[in-house]
């Protein structure tokens, strides 16, 4: 962690931060705002600042286990003056099946998750069946689920999740205007990987 990360953890945690251990009521933090949405797994927050500055109605709360990543969103919300946006530090399963209520979140952004690429591993991946679950129940009538990868094994395996579970309608879609093209997804076209964009709408 780099000292400007820390001295913003310093100085940012108690205004923009929420406690993992108590409860979390999207429509109280964010009363005024006509959408809530939850980024699971922010990383460095590029993409995070960048998207709730594009939508200053929309209220975003952005869940991160690693703690210089939440340093540096909180130097981009310093910096950007990002009253809609809240940071959790915590692991984003727990998190949301402990912390928040059910059916009050519009939509979940989860852009490129870790694809743990080795068969090994694959059972770490974010996107399971019952992290389906978690969602499902606390997503809002029609809630929705923007996901991004640039892994083509990755996208095989979240399509073939998302056709196993009920709760869920949509699929492969064009990249949406409103994601914007950070550094690291720079990096993954430069290397010739290919990304997928998916948007699935909870069932009515």
């Amino acid at each position: 962690m780099t000292d400007a990360q820390a001295e913003a953890i310093t100085k940012y945690s108690d205004k923009f931060c929420l406690l993992s251990e108590s409860p979390i009521t999207p429509h109280e933090l964010f009363s005024n705002s006509k959408e809530i949405i939850v980024e699971v797994g922010s990383g460095m927050g590029e993409a995070t600042a960048l998207i709730a500055e594009q939508f200053p109605e929309t209220g975003f709360i952005a869940i991160e286990v690693h703690t210089p990543g939440i340093g540096a969103l909180l130097i981009k919300i310093a910096e950007g003056e990002l009253s809609n946006l809240r940071l959790l530090e915590d692991d984003a399963t727990v998190a949301l099946r402990d912390s928040f209520p059910n059916h009050s979140i519009n939509a979940f952004h989860i852009f490129f998750p870790d694809p743990w690429s080795k068969v090994r591993q694959r059972k770490r991946r974010i996107i399971q069946g019952p992290f389906l679950d978690i969602l499902a129940n606390k997503l809002k009538p029609n809630g929705r689920i923007h996901i991004a990868t640039d892994w083509q094994d990755y996208a095989n395996y979240i399509k073939k999740v998302f056709l196993e579970h009920s709760a869920f309608e949509g699929g492969i879609v064009e990249r949406p205007d409103w994601r914007p093209l950070t550094k690291f997804e720079g990096k993954g076209l430069r290397k010739n990987h290919n990304v997928t964009d998916f948007t699935y709408t909870l069932k009515s």
